[in-house]
């Protein structure tokens, strides 16, 4: 082979490996290695079909840049949807919670453009908390290590403004069919959410009215085909839930508010 210092030996190695994308990933490796010897490791672990995220160390997040270690993972363009959400549902929000937080990235996007707030991240996996404390330490956050409501500190409770759930709900059934990207690299708690995929969305969604402020939201991520049944789970736990969808992002979010007490 040709060096791999030579970036069309990098598109090349890429393309033959069957990366679509091969040069704007080759772009991306070159620039993120520091010597030819990381370089050449960079390339045979995208060729063996490690994920590119995992192979930088990072992904582009709602325009920052999240650190992602082999294992944890990878936060999805989609995902920026349900941020987006969030920020348009609660944009005064003072206390955020990314549960089920993965690399921390949902938590982090919603610290930098909401300014001054107080950040929780929590997820089972420990690997993905180590990700998250460093993606959320420049805006202050906390990172808690436990089974969703579980790991969070009971002073939040009746406190949260914007409750990220970025739950797994890929039917167990299915996630032999997801891309070997996921399936092979990715921890199976972060995709796999039961028999429907949708048993960790229910326990998020029976606990949040206890968690949230008042006029607080809640927001989880599901598939287009699920979405009924989610937004019903919601409306069931005593949430006004609804329904935001994005065509171009191929994303589907469940919004549940805790309605605010009525005046008298």
């Amino acid at each position: 082979m040709t060096s791999l210092t030579d970036p069309t030996a990098v598109v090349t190695a890429l393309r033959a490996a069957g990366c679509v994308f091969a040069e704007d990933e080759a772009e991306l490796i070159l620039t993120t290695a520091g010597t030819p010897e990381e370089l050449a490791t960079m390339v045979a672990r995208r060729a063996a079909g490690e994920p590119l995220e995992h192979v930088l160390g990072w992904a582009g997040f709602h325009g920052l840049r999240v650190r992602v270690a082999p294992g944890v993972f990878v936060p999805r363009r989609r995902t920026e949807f349900l941020v987006d959400q969030a920020l348009a549902q609660a944009p005064g929000a003072s206390v955020v919670v990314d549960l089920c937080c993965g690399s921390g990235a949902v938590g982090a996007a919603l610290a930098a453009a909401l300014g001054d707030v107080e950040l929780h991240a929590a997820d089972i996996d420990p690997a993905a908390v180590g990700c998250a404390r460093h993606n959320i330490a420049p805006y202050g956050g906390h990172a808690h290590t436990g089974d969703l409501y579980d790991a969070l500190p009971p002073a939040l409770r009746g406190r949260i403004g914007i409750l990220a759930a970025n739950v797994p709900y890929v039917p167990t059934g299915e996630v032999g069919l997801l891309p070997a990207e996921a399936r092979d690299h990715e921890p199976l708690v972060a995709l796999d959410g039961g028999g429907d995929g949708l048993d960790v969305l229910r326990r998020v969604a029976a606990g949040a009215p206890g968690w949230l402020a008042p006029g607080g939201c809640v927001l989880v991520e599901t598939s287009e085909r699920q979405a009924a049944t989610a937004v019903e789970t919601f409306t069931r736990a005593g949430l006004t839930a609804r329904l935001a969808m994005s065509e171009e992002l191929y994303a589907n979010v469940v919004i549940g508010v805790r309605d605010r007490p009525v005046s008298r």
